[in-house]
């Protein structure tokens, strides 16, 4: 059996049991080969848009005899994927930035699917906003603390009234864009240890800048980290007003 990483543990358990899997940036396969082999999936298809993974996903999948099951695409993204092809799609290992390109791009393949999985390693809240104003819907999140490092994942799915959003402030708003709607309104324990080893880290580089010969420059900077300090001690109060707004 293929032994996965707990983040990726994490990304596989987010997806709906019976559905056909795409996996974006698939790697070595090992979340597809898994997912089939333990009979949670009947079938998947495992694209990269590197020749070098793509074969060695498929000495992977040889070995484990899944031929049948999972095939291999080389493609950019999900270029080679059929509209209607695959029900659940995971984007996960890859930057903010590089997911929106890939659902942007494979827009009509992403609409056409029951769910997406995303993991982004950067740009986590430019990841939630591009899903908010496209009409999806995050209805589960994990994060995962794995070698010193913070994981957030989630769970997306078409939704044609996002209208919940509109009753909610700014400050609120941009908070579940950083640090997860649902994360914040389950009180995620991982997040909780996240929120605060950020505002230590936040709070250390206000010293260091209140240290300094004042500037225009530094200046400008201690009123981004007390905006991003503000924010991280919001998500404390943001709770009830996401499960009022009904998200």
């Amino acid at each position: 059996m293929i032994k996965l990483s707990r983040r990726m543990r994490a990304v596989a358990s987010m997806v709906t049991a019976g559905n056909v899997l795409c996996d974006v940036g698939t790697d070595h396969g090992y979340v597809p080969i898994a997912l089939v082999q333990g009979n949670v999936i009947p079938k998947a298809i495992a694209v990269d848009i590197n020749k070098g993974p793509l074969e060695r996903a498929n000495d992977h999948i040889k070995a484990c005899g899944l031929n049948d099951g999972i095939t291999t695409r080389l493609s950019d993204g999900l270029e080679a994927i059929k509209e209607g092809e695959a029900d659940s799609i995971i984007i996960a290992g890859m930057g903010g930035e590089l997911v929106i390109h890939i659902l942007t791009e494979g827009e009509a393949v992403c609409r056409a699917a029951k769910e997406l999985i995303l993991q982004p390693q950067s740009d986590v809240n430019k990841v939630r906003e591009y899903i908010r104003n496209a009409g999806y819907k995050i209805v589960d999140e994990d994060m995962i603390l794995e070698d010193g490092k913070y994981y957030p994942m989630f769970r997306c799915i078409p939704c044609n009234d996002n209208s919940a959003w509109d009753n909610m402030d700014e400050t609120t708003v941009t908070v579940c864009d950083l640090y997860g709607p649902v994360l914040i309104k389950n009180g995620n324990p991982v997040l909780r240890k996240f929120l605060v080893r950020e505002h230590h880290k936040l709070a250390a580089i206000m010293r260091q800048l209140k240290d300094q010969e004042m500037s225009d420059s530094i200046m400008e900077r201690i009123e981004q980290i007390n905006e991003m300090m503000a924010y991280n001690e919001a998500a404390y109060s943001t709770m009830g007003a996401i499960r009022n707004a009904g998200i």
